[in-house]
């Protein structure tokens, strides 16, 4: 799978250990900033990831900035991009499972490093179930493309 990462200075230790760990896991990675722990603008690296994520480029996303709050909604003013604001792998499953959600956002605050790679791993192995949900997304969908052309 194919993972676009992002964030700003305050997700940037958490965004390097995950780019260790899902390299590691034999993910293929795309670094979209920022290069360093220097103060950096979220908004940048979350419409990246989106971008990359809506192209096709990357299978999903992970974002990690203070709150977590600013990447995701930035990340969501990219059309195709659910991204979903996540605390603990429960919630990182359940929005895969009925969200269809696309990117993961992070607080770097409230999370560990090593915390991230543990939801980011629950997360990268839940799988959408349709059903029910299919509809629920689709009526999302049906809305973005009608009113963000």
């Amino acid at each position: 799978m194919n993972i676009a990462l992002g964030g700003d200075h305050r997700g940037f230790p958490h965004k390097e250990r995950l780019l260790t760990a899902l390299a590691a896991a034999g993910h293929g990675v795309i670094d979209c900033g920022p290069p360093s722990a220097e103060s950096a603008d979220y908004p940048e690296a979350a419409l990246a990831v989106g971008e990359k994520v809506a192209a096709g480029e990357a299978d999903a996303g992970i974002l990690i900035c203070g709150s977590g709050i600013g990447v995701s909604i930035a990340a969501n003013k990219v059309a195709g991009v659910r991204a979903s604001l996540c605390a603990d792998s429960a919630a990182a499953v359940g929005t895969r499972h009925h969200n269809d959600s696309n990117v993961l956002c992070l607080s770097g605050d409230r999370t560990t490093p090593d915390e991230a790679v543990t939801i980011a791993e629950a997360y990268l192995a839940a799988e959408f179930e349709g059903g029910r949900h299919a509809r629920r997304v689709d009526t999302i969908t049906d809305y973005e493309k009608k009113h963000h052309q």
